[in-house]
């Protein structure tokens, strides 16, 4: 009985001495959790990157497909008949004006001057004679010497002869015109074709009679249709295509691109505009003169065209990363004064390369978050920093 009571005692002790030793487990590691969890991790306010709301002229663009075309394009024709007798040019070259370009035989036309010379000078002759014969008849009359009847056919004659001078010098002067046609000369400076006829060939009005073409071209035109859409807006802005307005700083004028993609570096004026739209295609005819004064554009080529159709003076202008698409409108996020953004809903105008135009919604002097705005809500407080400070803030970062 008595080892019972001690064993049961022993057995009491035990659970005692357990428990304890669970409870000390448990408290260390209570103590230890609580030394050993990592710090609560403090709120920082989103970095983000600001901008200021500037403005700018903004130029307006609108891309046509155009054809090149030469400013004059003239026929060179024989005037007169007769065998080609001379050609005094390259073909495909550079002429000057009045450069001696054909010579047609000309025996028939130097033939027929000295005719008309000639009788020229036998009327001359006569006309002097019938005015001599009218001075002598004159006095005679007066005395009664001579009849009425002498006197006036003295004056017949003396008219008539007059009048088969002037006759003839009218003669003379087309035969010395039609013998100058038997040179044919360059009607302007430009570039000259292949010619038509050969040498010994019957040309003229009865025969071949265009023997070249000339064209001009260090001045080209530039033919493109614009749209009536394009026509309206431009007409809301009182820009009126084709026409000077000189209370403007600038012009409408066009840029090309070659065919390789480059830019042409000379820049033409439009200098007429269709008054009406064509109703089957919907569009109107524009042309622009180009200085090509190297004869790098070629007549008939076909180029991409781009004209300037508006400049938007002092429009607020921002970058269009800034701006945010939705389907309830476009929006920006503002910076106030205390640093906290507003979601703005802006109205936007034309997009320029990588900037947007804003219409309304947006005032000079006002900053705006251009980067890091997919982190933030209305009212939330920022660090705003600028474009420049980025280089020096990702260098912190990997530093970190």
């Amino acid at each position: 009985m008595r080892k019972f009571v001690e064993s049961i005692a022993k057995l009491k002790f035990n659970r005692k001495r357990v428990l304890f030793i669970i409870t000390g487990i448990i408290i260390a590691g209570i103590i230890y959790y609580f030394l050993s969890r990592p710090d609560r991790a403090v709120a920082t306010e989103p970095t983000v990157i600001i901008e200021n709301v500037t403005t700018d002229d903004v130029e307006i663009y609108g891309e046509y497909v155009g054809r090149i075309r030469a400013q004059q394009f003239v026929e060179v024709r024989a005037r007169v008949e007769g065998y080609l007798e001379k050609m005094l040019f390259e073909e495909g070259t550079y002429v000057p004006k009045n450069q001696v370009l054909f010579i047609i035989n000309p025996d028939q036309y130097k033939a027929k001057v000295d005719k008309v010379k000639a009788q020229l000078t036998k009327d001359k002759a006569q006309a002097l004679k019938a005015k001599r014969d009218l001075e002598r008849i004159q006095p005679l009359y007066a005395q009664n010497a001579a009849s009425r009847l002498d006197l006036d056919n003295a004056i017949a004659a003396y008219e008539s002869a007059a009048a088969s001078v002037n006759m003839t010098e009218a003669d003379l002067s087309q035969a010395e015109m039609e013998l100058g046609y038997t040179t044919v000369r360059s009607p302007l400076s430009g570039r000259i074709s292949e010619r038509n006829v050969d040498v010994g060939t019957l040309v003229g009005p009865n025969g071949k009679s265009l023997l070249a073409t000339i064209v001009k071209s260090d001045t080209v035109l530039v033919d493109f249709s614009m749209t009536a859409l394009d026509y309206l807006r431009s007409k809301e802005r009182n820009v009126n295509i084709g026409q000077k307005d000189t209370s403007r700083t600038w012009q409408p004028y066009i840029t090309i691109t070659l065919a390789d993609n480059s830019i042409y570096p000379q820049k033409g004026v439009v200098d007429f505009a269709e008054p009406q739209v064509d109703p089957q295609t919907g569009t109107f005819s524009v042309r622009a003169e180009m200085p090509n004064p190297e004869q790098v554009l070629l007549p008939g080529q076909f180029t991409k065209v781009k004209l300037l159709l508006d400049v938007r003076e002092n429009a607020v202008v921002v970058p269009d990363k800034a701006v945010i698409l939705e389907k309830g409108g476009a929006y920006i996020f503002v910076m106030r004064k205390d640093s906290t953004v507003e979601k703005r809903f802006i109205e936007l105008g034309p997009e320029i390369e990588n900037k947007m135009v804003v219409e309304r919604g947006l005032a000079t002097g006002e900053k705006i978050v251009t980067e890091g705005y997919h982190k933030l809500t209305p009212g939330m407080k920022v660090k705003p920093v600028t474009e420049a400070d980025k280089p020096r803030i990702s260098k912190e970062r990997r530093q970190s």
